[in-house]
């Protein structure tokens, strides 16, 4: 048995913040540079092009990518065969947070009564904190900032059995044609397909995680992204919402069972800073 002690998880999940709200990833880079040379929209190519020149001007000067560096969605994949020592888990990751988004000087979006008075918390805690054990003595950190123009574009729909395959593309191309600008396209297209109300929501957030241009490994769900890609793409939405042929960067989607008499279908958007570190501890 290994021990770990939270004080590794508390400065990783700092360091992550910082980085996913400064560093856009280079898959994300080489997509933005192959659509500008496709694009047939020119406003759409220009846009594409200060995207670019954004993600460089964010790595050169250190400075976030977008105003909105989100809540701090963090994913943890804790090895069985370790012993987290040390303090409180949870207590570790805020404190993390806490620390990234202070000393970083990133924006700080959390509001304590969503309903009422609305209050900021000051230090953008709590985390949104997803744990998940796996085999192995390691603990994997996973920082995905997530913004709230996009976020409030999501959806989740309780859809009948019978309206099968082509009740779940209608409604995810649905979402996306209803989003329309606002979750700052071009977008990432998460989906979660069956499990339960909740376990759907958390597979259309979790599919962000894969690396643009990746491929699922599931024939059948490889040629669903593609047709979802393709239809969302003639929806002409295009960079910041202005025209074009690139709305969409990519569609990830993710699978479970589900129960005979349910067809859960979840749509998690992300836009096109599509924020996400990770440290393996």
């Amino acid at each position: 048995m290994r021990e770990l002690d939270v004080a590794r998880i508390t400065e990783a999940v700092a360091k992550l913040a910082v980085e996913a709200c400064t560093y856009l990833g280079d898959d994300m880079v080489d997509f933005f540079k192959k659509a500008a040379e496709r694009e047939e929209s020119e406003t759409g190519r220009d846009i594409l092009g200060q995207l670019l020149e954004n993600a460089k001007l964010a790595r050169d000067t250190n400075m976030p990518l977008c105003q909105d560096t989100g809540l701090a969605v963090v994913f943890l994949e804790i090895g069985q065969d370790v012993h987290l020592v040390g303090g409180d888990l949870e207590t570790a990751v805020d404190e993390g947070v806490r620390k990234g988004y202070g000393e970083g000087y990133l924006r700080k979006s959390a509001v304590a009564d969503p309903i009422g008075a609305r209050v900021n918390t000051g230090d953008n805690t709590p985390a949104m904190l997803h744990t998940r054990i796996v085999p192995g003595d390691k603990v994997k950190v996973i920082v995905a900032p997530k913004g709230g123009g996009a976020e409030n574009m999501s959806a989740i729909g309780m859809l009948k059995p019978s309206q099968g395959i082509q009740g779940a593309v209608d409604f995810i191309v649905d979402t996306v044609s209803k989003a329309g600008p606002n979750p700052c396209p071009p977008i990432i297209v998460g989906v979660g397909l069956g499990g339960t109300f909740e376990k759907a929501a958390y597979m259309a957030k979790h599919s962000l995680l894969r690396k643009v241009g990746s491929t699922n490994p599931e024939p059948r769900l490889a040629a669903l992204e593609d047709e979802i890609e393709k239809r969302c793409n003639a929806l002409g939405i295009g960079p910041a919402g202005l025209g074009g042929i690139t709305s969409v960067i990519d569609v990830f989607i993710e699978e479970l069972p589900a129960h005979i008499a349910s067809m859960p279908v979840a749509v998690n958007i992300q836009c096109h800073s599509a924020r996400h570190k990770e440290a393996v501890l």
